[in-house]
């Protein structure tokens, strides 16, 4: 039994303090001695490490299970005494407090020279903790997780995480065998961040948060902060530094040189871990670009890269906020990626879920024992639709964590755009709640106000530091605003997905054409509202799963009528006022609904399958779409300006015909009919109003090469007795232009 550890004599007065062993430091006070070996003590840098004392200066260590520890100074080594449990210390008979290294042995090993941890500064700033508890530190990534660095010389890794609530944390990590015992971490005051700097340790190691709760609870947590992670199902966090050199210069050289509002704007929606089945991000780089740049779109959109441990979420259940899946590859392979399309002119979207996280015992739930990241009010808390929890936008701290975290992707990995996922169940306090399953705001309503300032707070931010990043918003509601900028009141977002459009639109061509013209409205509608927001269309992964049949799938009639629908309904589409946004395999009118296990189905284009061809046409009607619409100002150029529109045919509900006009800038048009009758309707009259002397057809979703029948009109049409007359192709739409003469 070490002396410090002798029953004392019972007494009526204090004991007197216990010797210290021979050469040993004196002894700690037993509840601080106990604190710092249960992992619960907020400053072990008090107790640990170098400190004048009487007769010289106390070197004190913790290292459990090691054999010896010796300390070196001016090359001379001098044996610490062991104090059990893991701690050695001795007195060194000098004045000041000397460099010096720790010489540690385990078991048959012989002794390696370390640094001592708890020998330097604290490695935090006083302005980051200041900016973190005001819950303004725009570059949070730079001040909590695992930063690789030098500190006061010595080259080693940063730990810091955010804890409040914590009686103690600890650094525990594949060096350790995952027991934190030896590298107690101190708390840096109020800020509630607990920070060590461990000397030696660098890129590659794993590591976790080893949490001691008020409750007298320990556990091990990942990293929030955590920029790489493991491969799932493993979960901890990884020590990573980039070293990727971007080549992207010319392309951030124009990217903010028009409003995304008044430009060509057509996405394709990506799921990267099935787009292409076990290709990594560097190998999805050599493919990916090519194919995007072939079919026309302007972006990709990719479903979330966040880390989540379930495969089947698609992304959409994240607990590595900070890092991108590693099933894929390194934060610099998915930087790779992301500097390939952006060298082949492809700009990426990323969708972002800032609206829930999964409950999982070791990531953000509860994560120092108490709420902390989601709200206390477990009314609040728990998400009803995803069993998963919200977070608590209201404290100032989570807030902070998901600003910064939007900032992080368009920095660091230059993301040129975020889709912000389940924006509505944000916004509503009620959303899927039943009645006394939610508190009213303190004006009585129904509105979610923390949310709100939130979504502006971000917004504002991504835009002011990020020029020519678009925000986007998943919001299925009437909510006002959500496009006006924020100081206005408006939530700032650049573009909000039109979910009415889609549903409407979606519903009447799933009509046999026969009943259309019962559904006609359905079409017509969006236009009543188009110019509320401004909005893009989105033919989305939602679309097509969960029964919901591949695009496809959801048309009437047999598989010609089917594919002619697809092909007309694409060609409305991309001339209706409004971006696009078309999720993989319908590029190419796969059959089957989406399964993240299979992607897409590529062999549908073989020139084997006898039906390649039917594919193929389609995929080459989306081709000639975009490129046609990037070469086209009157289909972009004025989105959100009533002026741009109007309607030439809206009320051939009989027919099934729709018609409009578009214009551009200088008021050049562009004239859209839609024939979604299986019949042929010949010279169908219709009044364009404008001066144009003849039209010509620039696109026609019949023609042969798409698969379709071949009825056109093959050359310049005039207008006869002030009407324009027409051969409009069954099931189909065409494009015309005016030509001079």
């Amino acid at each position: 039994m070490a002396l410090h550890d002798t029953p004392l004599p019972e007494s009526a007065g204090p004991a007197p303090s216990a010797p210290a062993a021979p050469g040993a430091a004196p002894a700690l006070d037993p509840t601080d001695r106990g604190r710092l070996l249960a992992g619960a003590h907020h400053d072990p840098h008090a107790l640990l490490g170098a400190h004048p004392v009487p007769g010289g200066i106390a070197i004190r260590a913790l290292r459990p299970f090691a054999r010896e520890v010796a300390v070196i100074v001016d090359g001379g080594r001098t044996p610490l005494v062991s104090e059990g449990d893991g701690l050695f210390s001795v007195v060194l008979p000098l004045d000041e407090i000397p460099a010096y290294t720790l010489a540690v042995a385990y078991e048959d090993d012989e002794p390696a020279g370390t640094h001592d941890p708890y020998r330097f500064l604290p490695s935090l700033g006083e302005l980051d903790l200041h900016l973190i508890g005001e819950g303004r530190h725009e570059e949070l990534w730079t001040a909590l997780g695992a930063h690789p660095m030098t500190h006061q010389g010595v080259t080693g890794t940063r730990f810091t995480v955010w804890a409040p609530n914590a009686q103690g944390v600890r650094v525990a990590a594949d060096f350790t065998h995952w027991d934190g015992t030896a590298f107690p971490m101190r708390s840096l005051g109020s800020s509630g961040v607990w920070e060590l700097f461990l000397p030696g340790v660098g890129e590659g190691t794993r590591y976790k948060f080893e949490i001691h709760s008020r409750h007298g609870h320990r556990f091990l947590k990942a990293d929030p902060m955590a920029r790489r992670t493991e491969e799932p199902p493993n979960t901890a966090s990884v020590v990573t530094a980039s070293h990727y050199e971007w080549g992207d210069a010319e392309w951030f050289a124009r990217r903010a040189g028009k409003p995304v509002h008044e430009a060509p704007f057509s996405v394709y929606e990506v799921h990267l871990p099935s787009w292409r089945p076990g290709l990594t991000y560097r190998e999805l780089a050599e493919v990916l670009p090519a194919y995007v740049t072939d079919l026309g779109f302007t972006h990709v959109e990719l479903m979330p890269v966040a880390e989540h441990p379930f495969g089947p979420s698609w992304g959409y259940q994240v607990t590595g906020f900070y890092a991108p899946t590693a099933r894929l590859g390194t934060p610099d392979d998915f930087r790779y990626l992301v500097d390939a399309l952006h060298r082949a002119g492809i700009g990426v979207i990323m969708d972002w879920v800032p609206a829930h996280f999964p409950k999982d015992d070791w990531a953000l739930a509860r994560f120092d024992g108490e709420p902390l990241y989601e709200p206390g009010d477990s009314r609040r808390a728990e998400h009803p639709d995803w069993g998963t929890y919200t977070f608590d936008f209201a404290r100032t701290e989570v807030r902070n964590f998901l600003v910064a975290n939007a900032v992080y992707w368009c920095q660091e990995f230059h993301i040129d755009g975020l889709r912000v996922d389940a924006v509505a169940s944000m916004l509503y306090l009620d959303y899927s709640r039943e009645d006394g399953g939610w508190e009213p705001n303190a004006y009585g309503g129904r509105e979610d106000l923390a949310a709100m300032a939130f979504l502006q707070e971000m917004n504002a931010t991504v835009y002011r530091r990020c020029p020519g990043v678009v925000t986007i918003a998943e919001e299925s509601t009437a909510w006002g605003g959500v496009t006006r900028p924020t100081d206005t009141g408006g939530l700032g977002f650049g573009l909000k997905w039109n979910m009415g459009w889609m549903h409407d639109s979606l519903e009447y061509v799933s009509h046999e054409p026969v009943h259309r013209k019962y559904h006609h409205h359905e079409m017509t509608f969006a236009m009543v509202y188009a110019y509320s927001e401004n909005y893009c269309l989105p033919i989305s992964h939602d679309e097509v799963v969960h029964g919901k049949q591949a695009l496809v799938s959801k048309m009437p009639g047999d598989w010609w009528q089917r594919r002619a629908t697809v092909r007309a309904y694409l060609a409305f589409m991309w001339a209706h006022p409004g971006k696009q946004l078309l999720f993989m395999g319908q590029e190419f009118a796969q059959g089957a609904e989406w399964s993240e296990k299979e992607g897409p189905e590529w062999w549908l284009l073989d020139e084997g399958y006898h039906s390649a061809g039917d594919h193929r046409g389609v995929q080459d009607l989306v081709r000639d779409l975009n490129t046609r619409y990037r070469a086209t100002p009157a289909l972009w150029q004025r989105d959100t300006d009533p002026s741009g529109f109007r309607w030439v045919a809206v009320d051939a509900a009989d027919d099934n015909v729709f018609a409009f006009l578009r214009y551009d800038a200088q008021g050049s048009p562009l004239l859209a009919v839609s024939n979604f009758s299986p019949v042929v309707r010949h010279d169908y009259p219709l009044d364009t109003g404008d001066a144009v002397i003849a039209w010509q057809e620039v696109l026609n979703t019949d023609a042969a090469r798409y698969g379709g029948g071949g009825v056109t009109d093959p050359g310049p049409v005039k207008p006869e007795d002030g009407r324009l007359r027409l051969t409009l192709p069954p099931l189909a739409t065409v494009w015309l232009a005016p030509v001079p003469l």
